[in-house]
This record gives C-alpha cells, structure tokens and sequence, in this order.
C-alpha cells in the first residue's frame, strides 16, 4: 500500500475500505516501517510558469532519512552471504545519517556498532546514534566544515577499526548493496506518479541515491531526465576544485567510487547559502522541515521545472527532517 499526497483531497480518492486496511497493518518490527513513504506536490515553492514539484517525503522513515533504507540493504544483504554472521559487529564512517540507520538496525538485530563521524556534523545526529547504542569515534574537522581530508580521514579510521576488531564494514562509498535499496524507492515513485514523471532530481553523497534511483526509474522511460546536485563550493563532480561547504551529507570533496556520470543529464551547483535560504523556505511556505540537502535539492529542483515548462513533472527527495539540525 503506498500513501500518495497531492494538494487535490487525499480523502476523496481512498475509499473506507482501503483506510480501513491501513489502520488495521500491524508491523512485525520498526525495520518493517522503513519506506512506502508518501510523495507531496509542492503548492507555494514553484517557479512562475514551470512543472509541478513533487517532493518525496523520506523523513517519514524511522529515523527520519531516507538512509534507513540503504542501511537495512547493506545488513541483510551482509547477513544473507555470511560477510555478517551471528554475533558479529559493524563498523562505518559517516556524517550521521547513515550512522544513525546503521544505528537503528544494528540495535534491532543485536550488532555492536562503532561509528567513526566527526565534529562537523550535526550534535542531534551524533546524540541519536549513542542513545541507540553506538559507540563513536570522532575525527576532528577544520571549522566544522566539511572537507575531501575529512572525508579520506573517516573512511581510514574505519577501515583501520574494522582490521583490528573483525567488524563487517559497511564501507557505504563501495558498498553496492545499497541499490536494491534505492530501486525499491524508484518503484514507488513510478508507481505514485503513475508514470507521469518526466525529471528527477538528487544530491550526491555517496552517488548511490542518485544512481540506484536513476536505474530503477530508467527501467521505466528512458527518457526521464537525471539531474545531480552537489555543492557548489566543491563542484568537483562538474569540473570544478575541491573545497569547504556546510550541506550535510554530501559533497565528499573528490569523485566518489559509486559515481557514474552517464547516469546524470546534468550536475546542478548549489550553495551552502542557497540550500540553507530554501530549507527555511519550505518551512515558512510549505510547512515541510528539512535538512540542508533538502534544500539543496530544491533549489536545483525549481531550475529543472522552470526549464521544462508547464505540464511536467519533477520528482525530488526529501532527504531527512530538520530536526537532525536545529543546533545548526
């Protein structure tokens, strides 16, 4: 069952039968509410004369991001090939989304999990991922800014901890487990949509988002338009020098393994400036709080739909809740 939002009455197009069934769903555990989240049309953050915006709404998910998905896929698929058995541990580097996932999953199925993250990131993400039981390393970073140093920094601790303890890295800039994930979540875009998407837009972290999405929505119409989005003050995926932004959870600083870029139509540069005035924006006029890469997306969204003109579609993601950031 897939819970879709437009600004036309949601209650006119389900029937008592179907809300009935909704109610009456009873999960087996919290990992079985990851995903099936719903898709909103933006209603006052639109360009004048452009496509609608269709914003997916993954704060919705346990931890609010949609890294919970990609965390739940890289640990069953561990466990399903004997890279994680029973009574293992897992170790990961991360800027605090895919740690707190990582977090939520590992508490659920009983795995140690040592998180290497950094002072640069937001405290709430820090704090969620200790009250659900893991244990962090912090790398200290340059002004609280995020960095290519940073980054090659978290990844080498990790892998050092993961030498020396047996972990099971989930080393998540290799990790190509996590696209079953996102094909899953390109599924229920095409299916919300009804096919009726023409653009689809999304910041690159680890590019697995993007690209998993990307395939899986391709699969579909090929001729759905792919835009990437990263920092423009570390465009380096469009050419440009590695540098220092504040947009948690993307723009590593160097071209990420996971990157393909015949995947992308176009890269789209937003600032950290840009994407912190937007995610402000959608709270004021849409009632919708969301991180920093949110707004982000958002910004390049509203590029796309002002280029594609009326009668399209532009699908974007709602990358996490706001609330991981208000100490920021």
């Amino acid at each position: 069952m897939y819970r879709i939002l437009f600004t036309r009455d949601p209650f006119h197009q389900a029937t008592s039968g179907r809300v009935t069934a909704i109610m009456k769903e009873l999960q087996r555990d919290i990992l079985h509410c990851i995903g099936n989240t719903s898709l909103l049309a933006l209603r006052n953050v639109l360009p004048a004369n452009g496509s609608r915006i269709l914003l997916k709404l993954e704060d919705q998910n346990p931890t609010g991001s949609m890294k919970d998905r990609m965390a739940l896929a890289m640990i069953e698929a561990a466990e399903a090939d004997g890279r994680l058995a029973a009574g293992g541990s897992v170790v990961e580097y991360t800027g605090g989304s895919t740690g707190v996932s990582l977090a939520l999953v590992c508490a659920v199925k009983g795995y140690p999990l040592h998180i290497v993250t950094s002072d640069a990131f937001a405290k709430e993400k820090l704090a969620h991922m200790k009250i659900l039981g893991a244990r962090l390393q912090i790398i200290r970073s340059e002004s609280g800014r995020m960095t290519e140093k940073l980054t090659r920094d978290m990844v080498e601790a990790a892998r050092v901890v993961a030498l020396e303890t047996g972990s099971y890295w989930t080393d998540q800039l290799n990790n190509t487990d996590q696209f079953a994930a996102y094909h899953k979540l390109a599924e229920e875009i095409w299916i919300q949509t009804e096919g009726q998407i023409d653009g689809f837009v999304q910041s690159v972290g680890t590019a697995a988002s993007l690209r998993g999405t990307a395939e899986g929505l391709l699969r579909h119409n090929k001729q759905i338009r792919i835009v990437a989005v990263e920092p423009a003050e570390s465009a380096v995926l469009s050419g440009g020098k590695s540098g220092a932004h504040k947009i948690d959870g993307i723009g590593a600083g160097f071209i990420v393994p996971l990157w393909q870029p015949e995947i992308a139509n176009q890269i789209e540069r937003v600032s950290t400036e840009e994407a912190v005035a937007m995610a402000a924006r959608l709270a004021r006029e849409e009632g919708l709080f969301g991180g920093t890469s949110t707004g982000a997306n958002v910004v390049a969204a509203l590029r796309v739909a002002e280029k594609m003109g009326s009668g399209k579609s532009v699908v974007t993601i709602m990358c996490d809740t706001g609330m991981k950031y208000l100490s920021k």
